[in-house]
């Protein structure tokens, strides 16, 4: 049954939608820097216990792939640093030190329960390209196959601006995609998604399901982060908003839980669930989601009617205004007139390009450029509608 007609059902007749999470497969463990470290340095006490966690459910015959923070924080401590570096050779250096230190850790203790486990170092770059990512979706699916553990982190010791994810929270979202896994569980250092930081406002209250994320929703995320680690509430809420787009569930929950991942697998009421919009292939997925848009195509009545509900190519004509700088082959958003994004795809002109023909017929290309290479500016078969635009 398609995920969009499940949740309509549960609405209707109040099935309890924790009871998805007992048919989960495959599933993808977030944890933050605030789950594995203390005092900008490694708790052994709390990775003890998340290691055994989740080598109990590898053990019940679910795959487990596992996205760690914690290398900067493992390598301030191993530095005598007392504060989390502030230079981004500061960071990387830390990172360094860490990375080892960190995967250390975690083989150690799964080799307790003779559970193999592998490393993956991943950064932007490697979902922004195509073949890359089928390359990393092979080596992901030959390690599980082999009942590997993956440990995944971004390589913070090469990342720079242009080829970070930024934050483990986003790159949680991408390896679920990746993975095609079923789940994301996030472990933070709060017990949920609340309707308000509860930090600061003793009134909030936990959210058990979120059916729909709503800018409403997006506005109780604020912004705050730990200081040990780099994403807050709006990292955690943009990744479920991936994952659900994409079709899959996902889970916050508090990462110094007891057993908090065999007992979210067991359907208990333990932290918020996010649940999810139709499937998407695996294609559609890394359109929509693998990469941030470069730019965005502002579009008419009659282009958003064919976009959204004829499931027709972009034409330069329907464009009535461009923003970003983008290359052939770049990810862009389209967007009607007041803004409201309706799709993604992969744009066959660049900016300098699209802003030379948009608002002209198709005809008129070869005129204008003095070549004639495409007639879409996106094609049909490299769009995807964003399930918000479809209603």
């Amino acid at each position: 049954m398609p995920s969009s007609l499940r949740i309509a059902l549960m609405k209707s007749t109040h099935i309890d939608p924790r009871q998805l999470l007992a048919r989960t497969r495959r599933v993808v463990v977030k944890v933050g820097s605030t789950t594995v470290s203390t005092n900008f340095d490694l708790d052994s006490d709390r990775i003890d216990a998340l290691v055994q966690d989740l080598a109990s459910v590898k053990q019940k015959g679910k795959e487990v792939i596992l996205v760690t923070s914690g290398a900067i924080a493992a390598g301030t401590g191993r530095l005598g640093l007392t504060q989390r570096p502030q230079t981004l050779p500061g960071l990387q250096a830390a990172a360094a030190v860490g990375q080892t230190r960190l995967m250390h850790a975690y083989e150690h203790r799964f080799s307790q329960y003779n559970q193999i486990t592998g490393t993956m170092l991943l950064t932007q770059d490697d979902f922004n390209f195509r073949e890359r990512y089928t390359h990393m979706s092979n080596t992901l699916g030959a390690l599980l196959r082999l009942s590997v553990l993956p440990i995944i982190n971004e390589n913070d010791t090469v990342a720079v601006e242009e080829i970070k994810v930024g934050d483990n929270d986003t790159l949680a979202a991408y390896v679920t995609n990746l993975a095609e896994a079923d789940l994301l569980i996030i472990l933070s250092d709060q017990d949920g998604f609340y309707t308000a930081d509860p930090r600061e406002d003793p009134s909030a209250k936990l959210i058990s399901v979120v059916y729909d994320i709503t800018d409403e929703l997006k506005r109780a995320a604020g912004t705050t982060g730990s200081e040990s680690g780099t994403g807050g509430m709006t990292t955690k809420l943009g990744a479920a908003d991936i994952v659900t787009g994409s079709g899959e569930m996902m889970v916050l929950a508090n990462g110094t839980e007891p057993q908090v991942v065999n007992r979210i697998l067991a359907g208990e009421k333990i932290g918020t669930l996010f649940l999810p919009r139709e499937r998407m292939s695996g294609r559609k997925r890394w359109i929509a989601y693998s990469r941030p848009p470069k730019g965005r195509l502002f579009v008419d009545d009659g282009a958003r009617r064919a976009l959204v509900h004829q499931g027709r190519s972009l034409l330069p004509s329907g464009i009535q205004r461009i923003e970003g700088s983008f290359r052939r082959g770049d990810t862009v958003s389209c967007r009607d007139e007041d803004g409201v994004e309706l799709a993604r795809g992969l744009v066959n002109f660049n900016t300098h390009e699209l802003k030379r023909i948009m608002g002209k017929q198709t005809r008129e290309i070869e005129n204008i450029l003095g070549y004639y290479d495409y007639s879409e500016v996106i094609h049909r078969d490299n769009l995807v509608v964003m399930h918000k635009a479809e209603t």
